[in-house]
């Protein structure tokens, strides 16, 4: 089954937060992820709205998992700590 990784992202650091995108976009092509949406336009209709929304799709769970806890992208992670307020999650699809 694929997997989604879904992160839902206030800025508040452009400069560290670009660090953080160019290091994360290279640790999840490693790993057979592909963006299906990066900052587009979006409709918020419950809950916290967050301006820049980001989806994933990976070959499933475990890669996705894989990718989180890689070198690369907890290294690229240093960036977006202080630079961001974020939620993230992995879910499974039904495809």
């Amino acid at each position: 089954m694929g997997a989604l990784w879904i992160a839902h992202v206030t800025v508040t650091d452009e400069v560290a937060y670009g660090k953080y995108a160019e290091m994360a976009t290279k640790a999840i092509a490693d790993h057979g992820g592909e963006f299906i949406a990066r900052g587009g336009k979006f409709v918020q209709l419950e809950g916290q709205a967050r301006p820049r929304n980001v989806v994933a799709r990976f070959p499933d769970i475990e890669t996705a998992e894989k990718c989180y806890n890689s070198d690369i992208y907890q290294r690229a992670l240093n960036h977006a700590r202080d630079a961001s307020e974020r939620e993230l999650m992995i879910i499974e699809t039904s495809e």
